[in-house]
């Protein structure tokens, strides 16, 4: 099952009142992936969940989203069934422990250029900007060796320093010859093989 941004939003709205009535505290989570994308009018597609890659408390400070405060989880389950969405609609998988991105760290900047958006007293979600599209999802896309995550990265439009900087980011993540290799080959197969000689 694939959603479009507005199912999402209409989750947003429900589990936000749900926070509420359950007595729950406010929760600020920060968003990645398609639904980001999706928000930020940065692609077309239509995605299965949401992920989180952080939480932020009252002050804005980034912290850990593992394991995901259990009052949220519990409403985000109510919400699955209300609405009848997909198991794990909203789940960590990208920080979702040691090898995760928040844990491994995010990029310089990162924090600054989040977009907030606020679906009542008890949630607002901050989706992440396109230059940060960029960096998780040429990560994602070596990983996995194309995929959606490299229709994504296409549909970016990065310059060549901006992949540049993603590939510098990504590597502080992976310093192995194996990742680079991955790296090398992955930019020669999906039309950046210009690059290869610069990293």
């Amino acid at each position: 099952m694939t959603l479009a941004y507005k199912q999402f939003e209409e989750a947003f709205k429900l589990l936000n009142g749900r926070l509420a009535l359950a007595g729950a505290p406010p929760y600020r989570l920060v968003v990645c992936g398609g639904t980001a994308l999706l928000a930020m009018g940065l692609a077309t597609r239509v995605t299965r969940d949401v992920d989180i890659v952080a939480l932020a408390d009252n002050e804005g400070v980034l912290v850990d989203p593992a394991p995901l405060p259990e009052p949220l989880v519990k409403e985000a389950d109510e919400v699955q069934g209300d609405l009848e969405l997909p198991d794990n609609w909203l789940n960590n998988g990208p920080s979702s422990g040691d090898g995760g991105l928040f844990r491994l760290g995010l990029p310089p900047g990162f924090a600054e250029r989040l977009s907030w958006q606020s679906f009542g007293e008890n949630l607002s979600v901050g989706f992440i900007s396109r230059i940060d599209q960029i960096h998780f999802k040429l990560y994602a896309a070596v990983d996995q060796f194309g995929g959606y995550h490299a229709d994504d990265l296409h549909s970016l439009n990065p310059t060549d320093e901006e992949i540049l900087t993603a590939v510098a980011w990504t590597r502080t993540h992976d310093p192995s010859k194996g990742y680079l290799a991955s790296l090398k080959r992955f930019l020669q197969e999906f039309d950046y093989e210009h690059l290869v000689n610069r990293i």
